[in-house]
């Protein structure tokens, strides 16, 4: 069977052999049929200003030049990505090539990763981490039927990590099997020229980490700006938060300047010591190496050790969570309250943006009124321009700016205008909220020139460990005491990425104490089926329903795969796949 009848067959659902195809064409397909790509188009993020300035782009730009001026005349185009697939570059000598990647969107700007693109040297290449050639039919998308392309992805010659790709692409017809080769080649010779390239920071902060590595058996982490290297003791002893922690520890050390040692507990309840020294060399002073040992339960420390544990409670009255994101946002909406500076805080929907400008209100001015305005209510208007007008108002919340149109704009920068030119002495303290993905945000530029400072509030994913605290700070709330999360709930908790956000864990902990639990413990069974599964994409509703029975039939099984497929009428290596798919816990 040829290629082309293979990705027929595969598209109307027929069956597809290891022999016809390619089995890492046929895992591609897959993946791009799971991504829920049309087979008939190609439509492609685009972004108009991308990065050309990135360490991989400077130093490939003559290995590039060199190789376009040894091909000149011939339809190959040279072609270079970042680690996303996001197309840097790309020098074509053929015309009538040219205009047909301009057709394909194969240009500067256009992201060819996988997930948008479907099978493609580029894509496939860093999905699967290695040299990929793609030739013809075997594209996922039949835009790009007429091309062969062979992608190989650059590592980092210091820190072994993807950083971006090289691919060369040509007519189906001219393709030969030097294309990977050549693609292999220039790929290492972008390797070498970054590393002739490497500053001696990078070099000094690679010594340190293998000296130290050979050296002790601790867990070892060297760090800087832009570089984190750790040794496989601290990749499999330390968690995401944990990591995060001994990060922020040693950050506040490397900025010192000064070789010191902490004892701390970790968000895992694990006592370490933390010692760090800086590297010289490295950009700012926060260049330096981390050494990592695991304590006693209680924290054994020699005397000359600072005891360090994290702060008991939040910055600000009414908030919880530790974590050095969460901590900052909570520092700067202080300051900016203390200053009466008018401020705009920005984030996700459901990130706690206006918990955050109230607990700053409750710790600066807790004898003052706060009022919180919807932008997005019917009578904003009106309901902004009473409370401007009460002099006794000390903070005002304008919440959902994003959905404010350009009529409501204007009307929100008079109303403010007038607050400032009648109380200049004694300004009420104005947050605005902002959702900048809500959909088309407005043009806020005349509003937003009255906010003189922006804060970022970070998304729950951003600060995961904070999970910790959230969970019996709300469970406390809703059952006054009796219900507990046991530990494997916490972990599942804490492996969700949490779309919605703080809200959406609130919502989701009402959702047991609802309608599953009210006293105990909280096992992962009493989740919703939605928790209870990761999945890298969106799933219909359709597929989410599936989704949900087959977690029904496996706490109904007892996690018994067999049987759970037997209950639901499929077959045992459908029920591994569909776990697999939907991130099945």
């Amino acid at each position: 069977m040829d290629v082309a009848k293979a990705r027929l067959n595969f598209l109307t659902l027929e069956p597809v052999g290891s022999s016809d195809v390619r089995p890492s064409i046929l895992a591609s397909w897959v993946r791009s049929q799971h991504f829920k790509l049309p087979p008939d188009r190609i439509a492609l993020p685009y972004i108009s200003d991308p990065d050309l300035e990135l360490p991989l782009s400077r130093s490939a730009r003559p290995v590039l030049q060199q190789l376009h001026e040894n091909l000149d005349g011939q339809a190959i185009s040279i072609i270079l990505t970042d680690r996303s697939g996001l197309v840097l570059q790309r020098l074509t000598a053929d015309a009538g090539l040219g205009r047909y990647l301009d057709k394909v969107h194969l240009a500067p700007g256009f992201s060819y990763a996988e997930e948008f693109a479907g099978t493609n040297g580029i894509g496939t290449a860093l999905e699967g981490g290695g040299p990929m050639h793609v030739f013809g039919h075997e594209h996922y998308a039949e835009d790009l039927e007429e091309l062969a392309c062979a992608g190989v992805p650059i590592k980092h010659p210091i820190t072994g990590k993807t950083v971006g790709a090289i691919d060369l692409t040509c007519w189906r017809k001219d393709a030969g099997s030097l294309l990977i080769a050549l693609a292999k080649t220039t790929a290492d010779n972008i390797r070498a020229a970054m590393l002739a390239d490497s500053s001696t920071r990078e070099l000094a902060l690679l010594q340190a980490y293998r000296n130290s590595s050979r050296r002790l058996g601790d867990m070892v982490m060297v760090v800087d700006d832009d570089l984190l290297m750790m040794n496989a003791q601290a990749r499999q002893f330390l968690d995401a938060a944990d990591q995060r922690a001994v990060l922020g520890y040693a950050g506040e050390s490397l900025a010192r300047g000064t070789a010191d040692s902490v004892a701390a507990e970790l968000p895992s309840g694990t006592w370490v010591r933390i010692s760090c020294r800086p590297v010289e060399g490295g950009a700012h002073g926060t260049a330096g190496l981390i050494q990592v040992t695991v304590l006693g339960t209680d924290g054994d420390q020699t005397p000359a050790m600072v005891s360090h544990r994290p702060p008991s409670r939040p910055l600000l009255p009414g908030l919880v969570g530790r974590s050095a994101a969460w901590l900052g946002s909570s520092r700067e909406a202080d300051n900016a309250c203390r200053a009466r500076q008018w401020v705009v805080l920005t984030g996700e929907r459901g990130v706690g943006k206006v918990a955050l400008a109230r607990a700053a209100h409750q710790q600066n001015d807790a004898g003052g009124p706060l009022r919180v305005v919807d932008a997005a209510a019917a009578g904003f208007a009106l309901e902004l321009e009473a409370e401007l007008a009460d002099d006794t108002l000390h903070t005002l919340v304008i919440r959902h700016a994003e959905r404010l149109d350009a009529r409501m704009v204007d009307f929100t920068v008079d109303t403010l205008y007038g607050v400032l030119e009648r109380r200049p002495s004694s300004l009420p303290w104005v947050v605005l909220t902002l959702t900048p993905d809500d959909g088309e945000a407005p043009d806020l530029g005349d509003l937003l020139t009255l906010f003189p400072l922006t804060v970022d509030v970070p998304p729950l994913r951003h600060h995961i460990e904070d999970v910790r605290e959230l969970v019996p700070y709300f469970l406390d709330r809703l059952s006054h005491g009796e219900l507990s999360c046991g530990p494997d709930t916490m972990r599942q908790l804490m492996r969700s990425p949490w779309p919605g956000n703080t809200a959406e864990l609130c919502h989701v902990l009402q959702q047991v104490v609802a309608r599953r639990r009210r006293a105990g413990v909280i096992a992962p069974g009493d989740l919703p089926a939605r928790v209870q599964a990761i999945s890298r994409r969106s799933l219909s509703q359709l597929e989410a329903l599936e989704r949900d029975a087959i977690i029904r039939s496996l706490l109904a099984n007892d996690g018994h795969k067999g049987r759970a497929a037997k209950s639901l009428g499929m077959s045992r290596a459908t029920i591994y796949r569909k776990i697999h798919d939907y991130g099945i816990q």
